[in-house]
């Protein structure tokens, strides 16, 4: 068993989503990104039917299971079989432990994609996170010595959740709310610092136009308009007090804001890798600050979201072009 200090080296995003959210798409432009910030990067893949990775793939967990091979051989449908594979995993975890075990001497930045949500899942990131104490004959152990062995109950990762969903549900008031929920579900079940990404920013109007500025989506503004919207629609009429009830949860939660995000756009990316450093503890090298500040020299004022919104407003929505015609 390692030292604390040694384990708390790798701090990493777990990122989730529902299907179609741009989760390998977000890791395989976060990871060319931070590489170049010259940091070293480890994408862990646990998700067992994901087949075409854009990304280079430190840890897969299709070498352990597939979800194939589990439909196939216990008669399972997709769902059924993606849940065996997240206990199977769990049951398994010492193999990922000993698969992360090379990468524990040095700090590094790790992003596990995945998307399954239940109580295996939880458990694992339980274990993940969880940093025993370390034991007397570790305390004096030098911090930057390689790690040879790590402990059944936990690993001591840092990790910050990033949760993606598509940024088109916001043309659609019904949609939103779920998402709302969804989010706060998240937030609430998996016990990690949190970060909520509106993705495919680029096609945010693919569908419709939005309803309302773009910051009354990022910053979670009154729902109550988002409500009265919904009356506009016979069927949604109907349950006004249900959808104002669920609004009202989210309300009073305080807990939700956006970020956005255009995987192509550096600036973008920028901003969201400085909230998961935030939120998981990960501090800056010298080295590490002079590249991002020459690669980000042209990106003066990135760091305010509020005039990121605006920048994206414009660009991407029919309501910030209109602004720039007026």
């Amino acid at each position: 068993m390692a030292s604390g200090s040694t384990l708390l080296g790798l701090f990493g995003q777990v990122v989730i989503g529902p299907p179609g959210s741009g989760k390998s798409t977000y890791c395989a432009a976060m990871q060319e990104f931070l590489t170049e910030l010259g940091r070293q990067v480890v994408v862990i893949n646990l998700d067992p039917a994901n087949e075409d990775l854009p990304y280079t793939c430190g840890i897969d967990l299709r070498d352990l299971i597939t979800l194939d091979d589990v439909m196939e051989s216990l008669q399972l449908g997709p769902n059924g079989g993606l849940l065996y594979c997240m206990e199977y995993l769990y049951t398994n975890r010492q193999w990922l432990a000993d698969r992360l075990l090379p990468h524990f001497h040095t700090p590094e930045q790790i992003s596990v994609e995945l998307y399954c949500n239940n109580s295996f899942f939880r458990k694992l990131l339980s274990y993940l996170t969880f940093s025993p104490s370390p034991s007397p004959g570790n305390q004096g152990s030098n911090p930057t010595s390689p790690v040879t062995s790590l402990n059944i109950e936990g690993i001591g990762l840092r990790l910050t959740a990033v949760h993606l969903v598509d940024s088109h549900y916001c043309t659609d008031a019904g949609k939103f709310i779920s998402v709302l929920l969804s989010s706060l579900v998240a937030m609430l079940q998996l016990s990690l610092p949190h970060v909520n990404v509106l993705s495919k920013i680029d096609l945010i109007e693919m569908y419709d136009k939005l309803p309302f500025n773009l910051d009354f989506f990022t910053e979670v503004l009154n729902l109550s308009h988002l409500v009265e919207r919904l009356e506009d629609d016979l069927f949604f009429a109907k349950y006004k007090q249900m959808n104002q009830a669920l609004a009202d949860i989210v309300q009073d939660s305080s807990l939700i804001t956006f970020q956005v995000l255009d995987a192509r756009e550096r600036t973008l990316l920028q901003r969201v890798m400085l909230c998961a450093d935030k939120a998981n503890g990960y501090i800056f090298g010298t080295d590490e600050q002079r590249s991002l500040q020459a690669m980000m020299s042209c990106a003066a004022g990135a760091e305010f979201t509020n005039d990121l919104v605006c920048m994206v407003q414009e660009r991407y929505t029919s309501r910030g072009k209109n602004v720039q015609k007026n």
